[in-house]
């Protein structure tokens, strides 16, 4: 009697991962959106940095991108420092 309670508890706590919305389209279409800005702001870094004259450009540009990639804030923070120190 308890086992069978035990199941019944169980089974209403399992959410099925059915959605009406299409789920996959959509975090296919986000990981697209955040490889694309993720390039536009590396080529913009590093095109504004060569046309001030820094001589770290790609430095710049790749601290931007890579730190974007992996982690969101990161390239954030490194896009916000470099938009600081390029003036």
């Amino acid at each position: 009697m308890m086992v069978d309670y035990l199941v019944l508890e169980m089974n209403r706590l399992i959410v099925p991962l059915q959605s009406e919305i299409l789920v996959g389209p959509i975090l296919l279409i986000l990981g697209v959106l955040f490889l694309v800005v993720s390039f536009v702001l590396t080529y913009w870094v590093y095109t504004d940095a060569q046309k001030r004259g820094n001589d770290n450009a790609a430095l710049w540009a790749l601290a931007v991108g890579v730190l974007w990639l992996v982690t969101f804030f990161g390239g954030i923070l490194a896009l916000v420092v470099y938009i600081w120190d390029r003036n």
